[in-house]
């Protein structure tokens, strides 16, 4: 069984920072692309940012492009979510996912497991 747990949301204010952090277990993590991706209310959840198995191959919304660096280190089975200069519009609720394959996606369907999410809210 795979389980992903996010954490590291919290309030901040607009032009801060906050780093999330989603722990994995119950398959081999490295083998494995995974992706972040953010719900506000009201609103359909979207792609934010995904990496390769490896790392070596990232992606992002364009939204985010500059702001949020993805990572991940494979030896802690974890991967994390560097965000810069938030903006009220990232506040949401942000989940991670991760793939059956190593290569990332931008696509929902693509990711069948979830983490339960971890809430970011930005003020002005």
């Amino acid at each position: 069984q795979v389980l992903l747990v996010e954490s590291g949301g919290g309030l901040v204010q607009a032009g801060g920072s906050l780093r999330l952090s989603c722990a994995a277990s119950g398959r081999t993590f490295s083998n494995y692309a995974m992706g972040w991706f953010r719900q506000a209310p009201g609103k359909e959840r979207e792609f934010v940012a995904a990496i390769s198995w490896t790392g070596g191959s990232t992606s992002y919304a364009g939204s985010v492009k500059g702001r949020f660096t993805i990572s991940r280190d494979n030896a802690k089975n974890t991967v994390y979510l560097q965000m810069n200069s938030l903006k009220p519009e990232d506040t949401a609720v942000y989940y991670c996912a991760t793939t059956p394959w190593g290569v990332t996606s931008p696509r929902r369907d693509d990711y069948p497991y979830w983490g339960q999410g971890t809430q970011v809210t930005v003020s002005s």
